[in-house]
């Protein structure tokens, strides 16, 4: 006889806890989501969570001198301010703090 839905749900819920697994979420945006989807045709592999659990098993193998290397962020993108946009955003503040003294 086949199962209904609710012992179906027990039976892996019991799977589950009987394994100690656990569900880790994680939101991604599209470059990440990009990058995991190349990692995973790459190595032939269909199922996120099969990569992510490979990646996180080979990067603790190799140890942590040179995993810490790969957990290090990246590093932040700088913006400098041009020299021209500079001079026109001081003349605009400059222009600005005149109207205002008039004003008052």
């Amino acid at each position: 006889m086949a199962l209904t839905q609710q012992q179906r749900d027990e039976r892996r819920h019991a799977k589950a806890a009987a394994l100690q697994e656990e569900d880790l979420r994680l939101k991604v945006r599209p470059g990440t989501k990009q990058a995991l989807a190349e990692l995973m045709t790459w190595a032939g592999i269909e199922e996120q969570g099969e990569a992510m659990t490979l990646m996180i098993h080979h990067l603790h193998r190799i140890g942590p001198e040179r995993a810490l290397e790969m957990l290090q962020l990246p590093p932040r993108h700088k913006y400098v301010i041009p020299e021209n946009v500079a001079r026109k955003l001081d003349l605009a503040y400059q222009r600005e703090a005149l109207r205002i003294s008039r004003d008052d």
